[in-house]
């Protein structure tokens, strides 16, 4: 028990409370006067223990990430249960800390992720000032902010510890395991059905997209616990989860998560080669020349699908043919929206058209030619490219500071696994470098940054990156001496 808690300041506090509210209530005749006295009483020992165990609502976090649930209050007000509320009370929670305590968090505000970090929401607020639906914009910056604080600042604070490396890796990857586990009881019933898997994964993931996506990235963090691990059957138990979870991939038929897991393996090569940089950089000028031949001559209308061709297949051999064949109604949708979000673009370059407004304002830029069964977007979702979302939302200031970020970080990965002596370090920045590659992958064909699970690990990463700045600082001071 708390000592506030066993102290007559607060019984009297308490006592009052609950007179003062009393007498409130006779005198108004509301009953829900009632109700502040005990708010205020549990508010209090809720906070002091908030403050004083801070870093065991960081682990739950990491634990209930991938098992949280999509859950709508209203048709307009929508949270992931239960990682989203401790995100808000960590963040809350964290910047309280940085207000009474500013130097703990020196090694924050040193760092240039920090400074990226705030040239972004900086562009974020500028562009809500230009968004029709400011309301909208607003409910994204907030969103944005309550994942940043805990996900990088605090996450950077607890791995000053070289132990929580491992931990961390093992509170995200024991939990999804299980969800695989389970999907692949319930699939199995199914008889590994195509169409079945959307019914197999509830309530943790909505769609086997988002399921995919979560499971490729957490393959190289397995991979990394089982190169750490020195006891001979604990890396036997690993080797069978790792299984578990490529069986889990295999079986969720998602074409982009399993391209992103080559896109990890060609990163991994390219990490070790330390060759990253001339691959980004041409990886850039490709998609550059891509776009001008695109795009001149209206060259593009050239990949238009049939309308009637493009359907959904239920057998996966059929789909895959259908990909090959630009005939997938999935990606002919893709197409569909690529071209709206382009045009879009094209009208408002610098601030874009507000976070949250793909849905409300594409159908006028769409092309008729690439029109699909599913045009009329039921689900409304958005326009499935991360970096195209940002530039049509926020415009192309924002999609060059966060493709610059991205960057910087890939970067950062392949300069400290170069740099460390210990190679317990040198193997978690060879894991992020593959991890942010995977999700780098993702995003060309879908906007997971915008997710808990997804955009959960990227901010993650940030934040483990800084972490593994402060060790290898140590490292340099401690081979100087």
């Amino acid at each position: 028990m708390l000592p506030f808690l066993q102290s007559k300041k607060f019984s009297w506090l308490a006592i009052s409370s609950f007179f003062l509210f009393g007498l409130g209530s006779l005198v108004t005749q509301e009953p829900y006067w009632l109700i502040a006295p005990f708010i205020l009483v549990v508010t209090i020992p809720l906070v002091q223990l908030i403050v004083t165990k801070t870093e065991y609502l960081y682990w739950l976090l990491l634990i209930t990430l991938p098992l949280s649930t999509e859950y709508n209050f209203t048709p307009s007000l929508g949270l992931d249960l239960p990682d989203e509320p401790l995100l808000i009370l960590l963040s809350v929670t964290v910047f309280a800390s940085c207000l009474f305590k500013p130097s703990a968090f020196q090694i924050i505000f040193k760092s240039p992720i920090f400074r990226w970090i705030i040239a972004m929401v900086i562009w974020m607020c500028i562009s809500l000032c230009y968004a029709p639906n400011q309301w909208l914009a607003l409910k994204f910056i907030l969103a944005k902010i309550w994942y940043i604080i805990p996900l990088v600042f605090l996450t950077a604070l607890i791995h000053q510890r070289s132990s929580n490396f491992r931990k961390t890796a093992l509170y995200l990857c024991i939990p999804l395991i299980l969800i695989v586990i389970q999907t692949l009881i319930r699939h199995a019933f199914y008889g590994f059905d195509f169409v079945a898997i959307k019914k197999t994964m509830g309530p943790f993931f909505r769609n086997h997209v988002n399921y995919s996506a979560i499971l490729v990235c957490l393959i190289p963090i397995g991979l990394l616990i089982h190169h750490s691990t020195q006891d001979l059957r604990k890396k036997n138990i690993i080797k069978i989860g790792i299984g578990i979870a490529l069986m889990g991939l295999f079986f969720a038929y998602s074409r982009g998560a399993w391209l992103a897991l080559l896109a990890g393996m060609i990163g991994y090569y390219l990490i070790k080669k330390n060759i990253l940089g001339k691959t980004i950089l041409l990886s850039i000028v490709t998609i550059a020349i891509s776009l001008i031949v695109l795009m001149h001559n209206n060259y593009f209308m050239q990949f238009a699908p049939e309308h009637d061709e493009t359907i959904f297949h239920e057998n996966f051999s059929d789909h895959l043919n259908a990909t090959i064949g630009l005939k997938d109604i999935s990606n002919a949708e893709r197409f569909h929206r690529w071209v709206a979000g382009v045009r879009m673009v094209a009208e408002k370059p610098w601030t874009g058209f507000g976070a949250n407004s793909f849905y409300n304002n594409y159908q006028p830029y769409t092309a008729a030619a690439f029109k699909t069964w599913v045009s009329n977007n039921p689900e409304h979702s958005t326009v499935h490219n991360y970096y195209l979302l940002l530039a049509l939302e926020q415009g192309v200031p924002a999609l060059i500071l966060f493709a610059g970020f991205f960057i910087y970080l890939l970067l950062q990965t392949q300069q400290l696994y170069h740099q460390f002596q210990q190679n317990y370090f040198r193997q978690i920045a060879l894991a992020l470098g593959v991890l942010l590659i995977m999700i780098a992958s993702l995003n060309f064909t879908s906007d997971l940054i915008e997710t808990d699970k997804i955009g959960g690990l990227f901010w993650l990463a940030a934040g483990i990156l800084i972490g593994l700045k402060y060790h290898h600082q140590i490292e340099k001071e401690s081979v100087a001496i």
